[in-house]
């Protein structure tokens, strides 16, 4: 998600709306040395000028036809339909290129993530994680702290997750509105070549133009046939984020990210009963606690296996979990007149019943579904897959005749490519930069994932299996080293040991394929590795960065030094060096920091 705390808005970023940018407004060839936004750290002027020329063909494509202040009789230079973290990040980022902008929200500003996702879920895995600490009685004394009788309230705690989410839905109205973006209320539904309509019920639609529109709808719990919501004792996630209840058993339908992080919450919070830890790890329905079912033959199967094997034995097989693999929950009936939730389970291959579980609660987390309905889309000749908007590596929606549809975009889950509240964000600044006149295809290999588990789940490119697969039909080996953390000293200093570090590379190359991580704040270790993944830095050039000691980052540290390479004649055994404009970057800090004050 785009930081929105602090936005800090120039006259040179918000000028002219609807006429030609300025220059400072635009800086096509500028290397920015603030991050992505120079305006949200005061610094929007820090950056150094590159080449004449490409400063030339910058400004030429950011001034043709294509872009620049709705000229052309359009009511506007870009439309985004749906203003959660994709819509929200595509907007601002269009701003910054000096397009006129509007956005149109059916519902509330900041979609799934902010609203029912992401953002009140880390609420309540904040508070499980702390419980799960004062809980444990040894790990408290090892450190010699005593706390007595650790307690929550519950309501509080649901009120802590519903108050992040409002805050966080503000920063990015206010954000939106500071820099000049439109935000229009209402369904939106595309009507023509690049003609929108929207509105609410009670009210007259109302018809706009815009040069370029993005889709970016976002998504929806998926409910798999003969399951009955009732928001109370059969829910989604959207349900389970309001915390009105802490059941003492509950079922959850999948075992992948959201069912795994909601079984942190729970137990952490008092679903009790037997576990396998109290059964000798009989995997039978247990009195209490939290039951996996998962209709795939291991738990956790979009994770690297190994990963997921170490998971299960750090975060399943101690607590009150246990679980059924290979089945599906055909039918299930809510709690009613006194009788508990139903759950009916057949086998996933032969479709025979199982067994029926009688539970006080259960989520359903089978994963989501694209909301795309009444987009309108049949009017510009574009049929969904599965619900899906096709579209290509650049995120432009294809029509039922495999051609590209002009001037329109999709970006986030609604498109299907990487169904996480940051990719969404990322499609939507690589659509922008593409209609800004400057061609950009996202490499999604390098968008990170997490689990906020405790201890957390990281991971980014390719799984173990997936690269072998890949090494068999490239014809190119793969190599794989681990580091643990109980070899870390800022874990052991936290009596956090559990965990371990993975690299997936090729040894002859030394192209990082992949890296997962299981442990202490595995979900901001990640980033170094996706970083070196998207700017295509190698294992013998990153082995020479330096960490800070004592850190978690040593764990990385760790696991790029031990990679070893294939020894191929001629390879330079120098690191190679920084890129030209990186080291303009520095040279220039260098002087500017090292000036007489």
């Amino acid at each position: 998600m785009q930081s929105t705390a602090a936005v800090s808005v120039s006259a040179s970023a918000t000028a002219s709306r609807g006429g030609a940018r300025s220059e400072a407004a635009r800086r096509p060839g500028g290397v920015r040395v603030c991050g992505l936004r120079g305006e949200a750290l005061a610094c929007p002027s820090l950056r150094i000028s590159q080449s004449p020329a490409r400063l030339a063909v910058a400004r030429a494509a950011a001034t043709n036809g294509a872009v620049a202040g709705s000229g052309g009789g359009f009511d506007y230079d870009l439309v985004i339909i749906g203003a959660g973290v994709g819509g929200h990040g595509a907007a601002l980022h269009a701003v910054e290129e000096g397009l006129k902008t509007a956005i149109i929200e059916g519902d509330v500003v900041g979609g799934t993530c902010v609203n029912r996702g992401c953002v009140p879920s880390k609420a309540l895995l904040v508070v499980s994680g702390r419980m799960r600490e004062l809980h444990d009685e040894h790990h408290m004394k090892s450190m010699g702290l005593q706390v007595s009788s650790p307690g929550y309230d519950r309501q509080g705690v649901a009120d802590h997750a519903n108050n992040l989410a409002l805050k966080i839905r503000s920063n990015l109205t206010n954000s939106m509105k500071a820099l000049g973006v439109d935000i229009l209320t209402g369904v939106g539904t595309i009507v023509g070549k690049q003609k929108v309509r929207y509105g609410k019920a009670g009210s007259q639609d109302k018809e706009i133009t815009a040069r370029n529109i993005i889709i970016a709808t976002g998504s929806v719990p998926f409910v798999p046939k003969g399951i009955e919501i009732d928001g109370k004792t059969v829910f989604t996630s959207d349900h389970a984020l309001k915390l009105e209840s802490v059941p003492d058993w509950i079922a959850i339908v999948g075992s992948g990210y959201i069912g795994l992080e909601f079984s942190d919450v729970y137990t952490a919070l008092g679903s009790e009963g037997l576990g396998p830890a109290m059964l000798g790890h009989q995997r039978r329905p247990t009195i209490g606690g939290v039951t996996f079912i998962e209709a795939l033959d291991q738990l956790m199967p979009g994770f690297d296996p190994e990963i997921a094997k170490l998971a299960q034995r750090v975060l399943i097989n101690p607590r009150k979990i246990d679980y059924h693999t290979g089945v599906f929950a055909s039918k299930i009936t809510p709690a009613k007149d006194g009788k508990p939730v139903l759950i009916e389970l057949i086998d996933a291959k032969t479709k025979e019943h199982k067994e029926t579980l009688e539970v006080d609660a259960a989520l359903i987390a089978t994963g989501r579904a694209p909301f795309t309905k009444g987009l309108g889309l049949e009017n510009i000749n574009v049929v969904t897959q599965r619900g899906f908007v096709p579209v290509d590596e650049r995120m432009r929606v294809m029509d039922a005749d495999g051609n590209v549809v002009p001037n329109l975009y999709c970006i986030g889950d609604a498109n299907g490519k990487l169904m996480l509240a940051h990719a969404a964000s990322a499609q939507g600044i690589s659509v922008v930069e593409q209609i800004s006149g400057k061609d950009h295809i996202l490499n999604h290999l390098s968008i990170p994932a997490a689990c906020f588990t405790h201890p957390e789940i990281s991971m980014v490119g390719l799984t173990e299996p997936q690269a072998r697969e890949k090494a068999d039909k490239e014809g190119f080996e793969v190599n794989v080293v681990k580091t643990s953390f109980k070899a870390n000293t800022k874990a052991l200093a936290e009596n956090e040991g559990d965990g371990i570090a993975k690299l997936i590379y090729r040894p002859d190359t030394g192209e990082i394929l992949g890296v997962h991580i299981l442990g202490l704040h595995a979900a901001d270790l990640i980033h170094e590795a996706s970083n070196a993944i998207a700017l295509g830095t190698r294992v013998q050039d990153i082995k020479y960065a330096v960490h800070a000691h004592p850190t978690l980052s040593e764990v990385l540290d760790e696991l790029f030094k031990a990679a070893k390479l294939q020894p191929r004649e001629g390879r330079d055994s120098k690191p190679r060096q920084p890129p030209q404009p990186l080291l303009k970057v520095l040279s220039f800090l260098t002087t500017l920091f090292s000036s007489p004050k």
